[in-house]
C-alpha cells in the first residue's frame, strides 16, 4: 500500500486579504493517512430459498406453490429457525411462452416464491440447505456470511486507522525535528468489507450429495481508512 505523508509549513506574510478568499493557515501541519484492519470469523448467515410451481391456470400454480413452500417453512421453524428470521423477498406469478418452429406457444403459468432465512448458527447452514431441498424447495441461493456485531468491529477498525495515522504523524514530525501539538482534523475514508456471498445451488446439486453440502465460512476482513491533519511545533 502506498503511504502518503505531507508536511506543510506556512509562513505568515503581509499580503492583501480578500473577503472572497479564506486566509492561508499560519501554523505548520502534517497530513497523514492511516489504515485499520480487523479480521473475524463470520457468525451469521442468510440463505435464499425458492419454490417454483407450474400449472395451466394462475390459481392452480399458486396453490401448488403454497403446497411446495409450506412444508419447507414448517421444517425450518421446527428445526430452530425463529419466525422473525424468515421473510419473503420475492413472489410472482407469470405466464410463460416458448417458441416452437418459429411460433410462440403458451406453456402455462409459473409461480415463484423466494424467502430469505437468517441463520444464527453458521455451522448448521449446510444442514438447512439440505433440509430445504428435501422438504420441497427447488433452488437455493444468495447464501452469504456476515457478523452479528459488525458495527463494533467497524469502530475498532476505525480506531486502529486513527492510531496508525497518528503514529505516522508523530514519525513525520520527529523527522522534521518537531512534535505534534494537536490534531485539527480527522476525515474518514470509508470502511470496506461486506457480507461474503456464496454460489447459488440448484435442487439437483444438493440432492446428488448423500449429506448436507460442506459450507466453509472463511474469514471476513474489515478495513477502515482515515486522513489526519495535525499541527506541529
Amino acid at each position: 500500500m502506498t503511504r502518503h505523508i505531507l508536511i506543510l509549513l506556512f509562513v505568515a506574510a503581509a499580503v492583501p486579504t480578500f473577503a472572497q478568499q479564506p486566509s492561508a493557515p499560519t501554523e505548520p501541519v502534517v497530513v497523514t493517512t492511516g489504515e485499520g484492519l480487523v479480521q473475524a470469523v463470520p457468525d451469521r448467515a442468510w440463505i435464499n430459498i425458492s419454490a417454483e410451481s407450474r400449472a395451466a391456470t394462475a390459481r392452480e400454480a399458486q396453490k401448488r406453490n403454497t403446497d411446495a413452500m409450506t412444508p419447507v417453512l414448517s421444517k425450518l421453524k421446527s428445526s430452530g429457525i425463529a419466525a422473525d428470521a424468515i421473510r419473503t423477498i420475492a413472489y410472482d406469478v407469470q405466464y410463460e411462452w416458448d417458441f416452437v418452429n418459429g411460433k410462440r406457444v403458451g406453456k402455462g403459468y409459473v409461480a415463484r416464491n423466494t424467502v430469505e432465512v437468517r441463520v444464527d448458527s453458521v455451522d448448521r447452514v449446510g444442514e438447512y440447505l439440505e433440509m430445504a431441498v428435501a422438504s420441497g424447495a427447488t433452488s437455493l441461493g444468495g447464501v452469504r456470511f456476515d457478523l452479528k456485531d459488525r458495527a463494533k468491529l467497524e469502530r475498532e477498525a476505525l480506531r486502529l486507522a486513527v492510531a496508525d495515522a497518528r503514529a505516522k504523524a508523530d514519525a513525520a514530525a520527529s523527522g522534521a525535528g518537531r512534535t505534534v501539538e494537536r490534531i485539527v482534523r480527522i476525515e474518514e475514508g470509508g470502511v470496506e468489507g461486506g457480507p461474503v456471498p456464496m454460489p447459488r445451488f440448484a435442487r439437483a446439486e444438493i440432492a446428488v450429495a448423500a449429506a448436507a453440502p460442506p459450507i466453509e465460512t472463511g474469514q471476513t476482513e474489515i478495513r477502515a481508512r482515515v486522513t489526519l491533519t495535525a499541527v506541529i511545533k
